[in-house]
């Protein structure tokens, strides 16, 4: 079953996740994926766990961040929605108006 616009909806009225904060996810996935910003020859070791990141939230990420390694950050919540294991969809509840943390101590992917 594809996700759809109405599935968007009950999500945003059931979590009190805004779009803004699916496109901050997709950021900071994309700095989990590859915190040096595709810069060649740069290798980083983060500890990120200090962002309340377990390794299975980290894991689901990863493929999220390499999925979307090259995209816009703005694509619809249903769509990202369904890639999140219930323990990333926890922590990002959780954590959703504290992304700007990841997107900040990484600022080579910062559109902003």
């Amino acid at each position: 079953m594809q996700p759809s616009r109405s599935q968007g909806m009950e999500i945003q009225k059931i979590t009190g996740l805004e779009p803004r904060h699916f496109a901050d996810l997709v950021r900071a996935s994309q700095l989990v994926f590859d915190p040096t910003g595709g810069v060649f020859g740069r290798r980083l070791h983060v500890d990120w766990s200090v962002f309340g990141l377990s390794p299975h939230i980290i894991d689901n990420l990863r493929k999220l961040g390499e999925k979307y390694q090259y995209s816009s950050p703005h694509v619809p919540m249903e769509i990202i929605w369904v890639q999140l294991t219930p323990e990333t969809r926890s922590w990002f509840i959780d954590h959703k108006d504290r992304l700007w943390e990841i997107e900040e101590a990484y600022p080579p992917m910062d559109e902003d």
